[in-house]
């Protein structure tokens, strides 16, 4: 095994790292005060290469694998998770056209999506479908040389702002093999959007449900073929945990820099906090487990991006474990800080409520859990028990 980046990966790093710098760091408490979604700031990063990292180069893409694409988020989350996490998303749902779209589809929406000049949002999720996914309402239905479609979709990041939509639909029958994959625009008729809704953290990017209310979509917005959608949908996910994952550590390893800081100003008992063994125990471990979380998702991505037969069970995994160990780490550095971590003077809270959902999406970690045992034990399951 290497583990040394290359050159282009060290370039990456260094770009991405400068970038969650000047870009994004300054102003991501304001954006999280405000609800603000910066989207000048997020067409700033696609003019770098940064909105279409796994699209191909002729239509504008940047052709990157998952462990580059691991290595840039988790230095821009350093910067802010949120903005961070939006930009993975339309990455995933650009990346997912880009794989399995025509190319009249392709060379139709991926130009504009890779300058961000239209950004886009992935639609699995329904209020009666979140981790059995599988078991998804939202129905599409051929009439002529269109799909009309009835249903909502909840917890949409860019929901209302987002120009393009990748829908999972149901075309079919009941379970995974009756759902499709259709691109939804802005301004179809039948889309609305409910309000934007007040969240714990990801603050900077707006989520809102989509309703389909007969909306008519032409059938040429079909991506893939009719019933395969759910698989679609699932190697989206794949690459989607690892960015997420990549969002938790770098938002946990800027707490864990910021305590270490602390540690050196703050005194207590006319001693500094790094003189304390329990403190020099309690960073030691957070260090240590940040470091393993991050090996992981390396090797996930490594296997990803080889197509191995075991990247969905290492990417379920990498997720799992860089999410739970992400939000402990930030919880442990904002507990170093004592009451100035609670304040919103400290970018401690801010990470702390941002990396909490991570925890949730792109499947939550208890179905991490069971992709896992499902892999290891091969498992015989119902045929309905298909999850996201």
């Amino acid at each position: 095994m290497e583990f040394e980046l290359n050159e282009d990966q060290r370039a990456f790093v260094d770009m991405a790292a400068g970038f969650a710098q000047e870009e994004m760091a300054p102003f991501a408490a304001e954006w999280d005060a405000n609800s603000h979604f910066p989207l000048d700031v997020l067409r700033k990063a696609a003019a770098l290469g940064l909105g279409g990292l796994y699209v191909r180069e002729d239509v504008g893409g940047s052709q990157l694998g998952r462990l580059d694409g691991a290595l840039i988020f988790e230095e821009l989350s350093k910067g802010c998770v949120s903005t961070s996490a939006f930009l993975s998303i339309h990455n995933m749902a650009a990346g997912m056209l880009d794989r399995f779209g025509s190319d009249e589809l392709r060379q139709r929406f991926l130009p504009d999506l890779c300058s961000m000049e239209k950004v886009a949002s992935y639609c699995l999720t329904e209020p009666g479908a979140g981790s059995d996914a599988a078991s998804l309402r939202t129905r599409a239905v051929r009439d002529g040389d269109h799909y009309v479609i009835n249903g909502s979709k909840s917890f949409i990041s860019g929901g209302g702002v987002s120009d393009v939509y990748v829908c999972m639909v149901r075309t079919g029958e009941d379970g995974p093999k009756g759902i499709s994959c259709i691109v939804v625009e802005k301004d179809a008729p039948g889309l609305s959007f409910g309000a934007n809704e007040h969240k714990l953290g990801w603050c900077s990017q707006p989520t809102a449900q989509v309703i389909f209310e007969d909306c008519r979509v032409p059938v040429e917005n079909l991506v893939g073929a009719e019933g395969q959608g759910f698989s679609i949908a699932m190697a989206g996910l794949d690459g989607g945990r690892l960015n997420i994952g990549a969002c938790s550590l770098g938002g946990a390893q800027f707490c864990l820099d910021r305590a270490l800081q602390y540690m050196d100003e703050r005194k207590q008992f006319g001693r500094s906090l790094a003189q304390f063994q329990a403190l020099q125990f309690k960073v030691a471990d957070m260090a240590t487990e940040l470091e393993a979380a991050r090996l992981l998702l390396h090797k996930a991505a490594y296997l990803l991006d080889k197509k191995d037969p075991q990247a969905t069970k290492m990417a379920a995994m990498a997720k799992r474990l860089a999410t739970d160990t992400g939000f402990k780490v930030v919880n442990e550095a904002l507990q170093i800080h004592g009451g100035y971590g609670y304040l919103k003077d400290y970018p401690l809270e801010r990470h702390l409520r941002d990396l909490r959902v991570h925890q949730i999406l792109e499947g939550t970690n208890e179905i991490m859990r069971v992709i896992v045992a499902r892999e290891l034990m091969k498992l015989e399951l119902p045929s309905w028990f298909f999850i996201g």
